[in-house]
């Protein structure tokens, strides 16, 4: 059954899928490919068309894919294809030029965080809605961080404590996000980069387990298992 998104919410989630996702292996764009039967974009979109407070969600697909991701996605959720571009920056200020007008929140998501509850959607878009310009869900850091040079020579021990893994979706106010991407140089993969060289700070909030980045083969068969377990 196809999700029903809430028209009086005040919020707009971008997924750029248009990416090739090398790391994962030969084969399918990244977002496109499958996760326990089902395209890793797929599952990303059912997750945001949880969260109750989503009125948009517009993704920027690989431009040879733009009507077979329409299709894909038409039994999940009404959600707004448009053309991805050749860097991630471009394709998300593609999609946030297709935001109707209504929702100032505007959440940018990572297709291949494809088990991210909407629970922390509803956080990272509650904490933009109390007054923050820009917000992040971030985990600590648990390994030991070693700074290296050239040749692989240890330097020092990095202090993890004030460290912190970053996460999506990442939030923003919509005219924060959208004078960042007007005013932006060089691509960055990260938009809260992006509003960081804009001055606007940016405050974190707790991301969550589930929100695992798939990039490998082994981040896929994780994924495969926590679905399998219920998650």
């Amino acid at each position: 059954m196809t999700a029903q998104l809430n028209p009086r919410g005040d919020v707009a989630v971008l997924v750029p899928a248009a990416g090739a996702g090398v790391r994962l292996g030969p084969g399918a764009p990244k977002a496109l490919r499958p996760l326990a039967g089902e395209a890793l974009l797929v599952h990303a979109v059912r997750r945001i068309a949880a969260a109750p407070s989503v009125h948009t969600i517009v993704v920027a697909a690989p431009v040879a894919d733009v009507e077979s991701v329409r299709a894909m996605l038409a039994p999940v959720a009404p959600v707004t294809v448009v053309p991805g571009g050749a860097e991630r920056q471009a394709s998300v200020a593609a999609a946030l030029a297709a935001v109707p007008a209504g929702p100032e929140i505007v959440l940018v998501h990572d297709a291949a965080r494809a088990l991210t509850p909407p629970e922390l959607v509803e956080s990272v878009a509650g904490a933009v809605r109390s007054g923050h310009d820009a917000v992040i869900p971030v985990l600590p850091v648990v390994d030991t961080i070693k700074e290296v040079d050239a040749g692989e020579r240890v330097l020092g021990t990095v202090d993890r404590s004030a460290l912190r893994a970053v996460q999506t979706p990442q939030g923003f106010r919509r005219t924060v996000l959208a004078a960042a991407h007007a005013a932006a140089g060089d691509p960055l993969t990260d938009d809260a980069g992006l509003v960081e060289k804009q001055g606007v700070p940016v405050v974190c909030v707790a991301g969550s387990e589930l929100a695992l980045k798939i990039t490998r083969p082994f981040d896929l068969a994780l994924a495969e298992r926590l679905l399998a377990a219920g998650a």
